[in-house]
């Protein structure tokens, strides 16, 4: 799959894409309406003038991902701070709009109330407030400043910024090792989840016969390349490739080889990009099957601070 390129916003624009379209036409639901401001000419003017933005529709963005957003961008001139999507949770799901980061950690996303738009752009693009702040004041849902509690384990920044090469394309998960400290212990949690095959296929041929429904296992792409040293969550989306519907990130981090259970740092690709859920080895693969058929939401696995996740009731 390929996308248009995103045109380049003049100085002062934020682009607002649109990524929900039926029939070929495009679906904005209320937002229109929710973030209040005015028209002036083929913008939106918001916080008193202060910020502009540029709705822009076509239908080749329909299901872009927000880590999909960064390698639109056309070349030349500034690079914007921030890009705006409308997806399918504003126009049906009651979420706000989609910021995603395409300069600071390109392709992390976080949502923000569609009432609150115009007041944290103008914050953004003024200097009062970083990506990095949006990041850290998420809530499990994954909404700046939302009233759903703090993530138990929010994502790190990393803590120096260097490029990555793109991660294989699969129709499956991604297991990426990012900590080259413990080579026992990458091997043995290979071998708890089942081995690879010969092609790095975690997983590969399961008896569905004899799975056990509560233990799903994991079918998973295995990266284990040293390329991908230091590789945070918020990095991860820009760095899948849009041709096949990866379900989800893993990453077998410091804190896997560290921690009981061996926990991996699973990344959303798609609702909120760059968002994490960490959660023992073995859960890892019942939540790739959930979010393949849609029964669960990324979410539903975020671990909350202060209350016992439910795999561990």
């Amino acid at each position: 799959m390929s996308f248009p390129g995103l045109p380049r916003p003049a100085p002062g624009e934020v682009l607002l894409v649109c990524t929900c379209y039926e029939g070929g036409k495009a679906l904005w639901g209320d937002l229109f309406d929710e973030i209040g401001g005015r028209r002036e000419g083929a913008a939106f003017v918001l916080a008193d003038g202060r910020v502009r933005l540029r709705p822009v529709e076509d239908c080749g963005w329909d299901h872009l991902h927000g880590g999909n957003v960064p390698a639109l961008l056309s070349g030349g001139g500034p690079v914007p701070p921030v890009v705006v999507l409308a997806d399918i949770s504003v126009v049906y799901g009651g979420g706000g709009p989609l910021l995603v980061d395409v300069a600071a950690i390109p392709g992390r996303a976080v949502r923000v109330a569609s009432d609150r738009l115009g007041e944290i752009l103008d914050a953004l693009l003024g200097g009062a407030l970083a990506f990095d702040d949006l990041v850290r004041a998420m809530d499990w849902y994954g909404e700046y400043q939302g009233d759903g509690g703090r993530p138990a384990f929010p994502a790190p920044t990393p803590r120096a910024h260097r490029s990555f090469p793109a991660l294989p394309a699969t129709d499956v998960a991604l297991l990426v090792r990012t900590d080259f400290g413990d080579e026992r212990g990458w091997r043995a949690l290979l071998d708890e989840l089942g081995g690879v095959d010969e092609d790095g296929f975690l997983g590969a041929d399961p008896d569905f016969d004899e799975i056990d429904e509560d233990a799903f296992p994991l079918q998973a792409l295995t990266v284990d390349d040293r390329a991908f040293e230091g590789l945070s969550p918020g990095q991860v989306p820009a760095l899948v490739p849009p041709g096949e519907h990866t379900t989800l990130v893993a990453l077998a981090d410091a804190r896997t080889f560290a921690g009981p259970g061996r926990p991996l740092t699973v990344v959303d690709l798609c609702d909120i990009p760059g968002h994490v859920a960490v959660l023992p080895s073995r859960e890892v693969g019942s939540m790739a099957c959930n979010l393949e058929i849609g029964n669960m939401d990324f979410h539903d696995f975020v671990a909350v601070e202060g209350v016992r996740p439910w795999w561990e009731g």
